[in-house]
């Protein structure tokens, strides 16, 4: 349960909105950076990647497969950047987590936590539904300080392997949203590792959740979001920024960038500015 000082102030009128204020958001898949990936390991894609974020400058950028080295670097190159969400090996800084950066001067977290796709999700490292791999989802309460409104953003990296492991973690993870404390609007965002056409997505669309890139792209054709560093994109989309149906979608897009011929990381960023009411 939030802290009744922070319920006392979501209670407070909400200014109107316009689009100037809309929120930049992307969603990246950025690679963990002890991968053996020869040209494109991390300590000379780096530089791409930053380049990438310094073009496009989002105001929240959840990030998959992230370790704690990499967020250090990505935030010294933006030091405006503040963090939520731990390592999933020991709940602390250890493995890869499923960050959530924030610009400090537009936001501030008035509350955050990280679950484990388990039976037991407040137990750091643990899994039980098939996957090989542990598996998080990291969330946060923001205020926005330009709009004065509030919402919920829940980031999450889903299984690879195990379907059973993706369908338990996404009914999980929405009910962890219909649990929030207000009903202040919803962001899910993550490497869902499915296409478009999986139990997993048709849950978050039964539970009210938009796809934002189909909301602004419906008939595109190549929607797809992995490269494996190859030179062209596949054709499944397995990266979303979902809203609910509370919030405008401005525009949204993949972000085809490459840096001197080569991807920034094997997957291509998801990105969206939406307004939230």
């Amino acid at each position: 349960m939030l802290l009744p000082a922070i319920l006392a102030t979501v209670i407070a009128a909400h200014p109107s909105t316009s689009a100037d204020e809309a929120l930049r958001m992307m969603s990246y898949n950025i690679r963990y950076g002890t991968a053996k990936d020869g040209d494109d390991r991390w300590e000379v894609r780096r530089p791409r990647t930053l380049k990438l974020l310094r073009t496009h400058r989002p105001e929240v950028l959840a990030v998959q497969e992230a370790l704690a080295f990499q967020i250090d670097e990505i935030r010294r190159e933006f030091p405006n950047y503040g963090v939520v969400g731990v390592g999933r090996e020991d709940g602390k800084a250890a493995g890869e987590h499923s960050a959530i950066l924030y610009d400090r001067d537009r936001l501030v977290p008035l509350r955050s936590d990280t679950f484990w796709l388990s039976d037991t999700p407040t137990v750091p490292n643990s899994m039980h539904w098939g996957n090989r791999i542990t598996r998080i989802c990291t969330w946060a309460f923001f205020r926005d300080l330009k709009t004065n409104r509030y919402f919920y953003h829940f980031n999450v990296h889903l299984d690879h392997e195990s379907q059973p492991s993706r369908e338990r973690s996404i009914a999980l993870i929405l009910n962890r949203i219909r649990e929030r404390a207000t009903s202040d609007p919803v962001v899910l965002t993550g490497d869902f590792n499915v296409g478009e056409e999986n139990a997993v997505i048709s849950a978050a669309k039964a539970a009210d959740f938009r796809d934002t890139y189909r909301l602004k792209n419906a008939t595109a054709t190549d929607p797809g979001t992995f490269n494996g560093f190859r030179p062209t994109v596949g054709k499944d989309k397995i990266d979303y920024i979902f809203v609910d149906a509370k919030a405008e979608v401005i525009e949204a897009a993949h972000v085809m960038d490459k840096v001197d011929g080569r991807w920034p990381s094997d997957h291509v960023p998801v990105t969206a500015r939406i307004i939230l009411p």
